[in-house]
């Protein structure tokens, strides 16, 4: 089965367009206005792999086959999304099928393109979709920690207690405004909550939407932003994929 990544933020920040510029296979429509994207739309990615171009000089194919992944162009998420809002709980059902996330966030001015969030702010807009993501998980957990409690606490369920107590570990990382990625969970931690599927237990991949000039620099948006996301280590493309 090919990786699975979706594209997410907040509405109006590029994500069709970042979309129909990778996709080999499909096109997504790219408008001004909140909800232009309401069902996901699915392209194919060639993934470049210099071994493979290698290999070929070896044996001389006929042809060369990159492998792919597919990408998911999601709506975007506002505020109040775990709640709902915006079609929320369908949106971030669409993230959930996904194995990794692209994050993609407005760093450019153009008072030409919608925005309902106020100045233009990177780090903010990032931690509007890491509380809505979060607050959804934690909704996931506390629903999951309620049907093991009891076992956990009476007779000998070892393996409700272990359960338990991981849970009680993501419940407390989530309260703090921190995502299950950053908790670091082993392979053997992570079955207790694997049938959660949880938002925020992905890795993200961060895009910084400039403008035409700052795309080979950067701009003081984009580096808001990568100081931002520093602790996490995560990785931040510069881009100009403008509407």
């Amino acid at each position: 089965m090919a990786l699975k990544a979706g594209i997410v933020g907040l509405p109006n920040v590029g994500k069709s367009t970042l979309f129909n510029a990778v996709s080999i296979n499909a096109k997504a429509q790219a408008s001004n206005y909140r909800f232009c994207t309401i069902e996901p739309n699915v392209g194919l990615v060639d993934v470049p792999d210099e071994r493979l171009n290698k290999l070929a000089e070896l044996v001389i194919p006929d042809r060369i086959v990159p492998t792919q992944m597919e990408i998911v162009d999601i709506a975007g998420l506002v505020k109040g999304a775990s709640k709902g809002e915006g079609l929320g709980n369908k949106f971030l059902g669409n993230i959930r099928e996904v194995d990794a996330i692209i994050h993609v966030i407005r760093c450019f001015e153009d008072e030409n393109v919608l925005r309902e969030e106020g100045a233009i702010n990177p780090v903010s807009d990032k931690e509007i979709i890491d509380t809505e993501l979060q607050l959804k998980d934690l909704e996931s957990v506390e629903k999951k920690m309620q049907r093991v409690e009891k076992m956990a606490r009476v007779g000998s369920d070892t393996k409700a207690k272990a359960e338990f107590e991981i849970l009680t570990r993501c419940k407390n990382h989530l309260e703090t405004g921190k995502s299950i990625y950053s908790l670091g969970l082993s392979k053997e931690e992570n079955v207790a909550v694997a049938d959660l599927f949880l938002l925020t237990d992905k890795p993200v991949l961060y895009v910084a939407n400039v403008d035409e000039a700052s795309m080979h620099t950067g701009n003081k948006y984009s580096e808001m932003l990568t100081a931002a996301v520093a602790q996490e280590g995560a990785q931040v493309i510069v881009m100009c994929n403008n509407i």
